[in-house]
């Protein structure tokens, strides 16, 4: 990942992340309904990381990757139901939750999205020794 690539990372991933804290503390005494709020902020988190990498990522795929990687939303909602309901404390545990694990996706999905384009740099590089080149279909 270039020093450009993780500037822009850091401000698209905080950036939803403190996003995702507002949202979990607004929340925080309906149980679950933050759901409907958190997603498409982490979906358009994912698609915005894919422009950073050049890599075109549809709604329907941004739904899956993060369909895939919140296997941990399971402890979140724990935490929800335990302590959502309690004033002050269930606001401040369902904001930390939903912005500490809206953080570690956006990084997660980072650092693929950037092992796939470096991959990917690396074979169009490759392609081109001795000066010719595979052409892309």
């Amino acid at each position: 990942m270039t020093y450009n690539q993780e500037v822009k990372c850091h401000y698209i991933i905080h950036s939803t992340a403190l996003l995702a804290g507002g949202v979990g503390a607004g929340l925080a005494q309906i149980p679950l309904s933050d759901n409907s709020l958190l997603i498409p902020l982490q979906v358009g988190m994912i698609i915005s990381l894919g422009a950073v990498f050049s890599i075109e990522i549809t709604e329907s795929v941004a739904r899956a990757t993060l369909a895939t990687t919140t296997a941990t939303m399971v402890g979140r909602g724990v935490t929800q139901v335990l302590c959502g309901w309690i004033p002050i404390i269930g606001n401040a545990i369902n904001s930390a939750t939903a912005s500490g694990l809206t953080e570690t996706i956006g990084w997660a999905i980072a650092n693929s999205f950037s092992k796939k384009s470096e991959l990917r740099d690396s074979k169009l590089k490759g392609s081109s020794k001795n000066g010719w080149r595979k052409k892309e279909c």
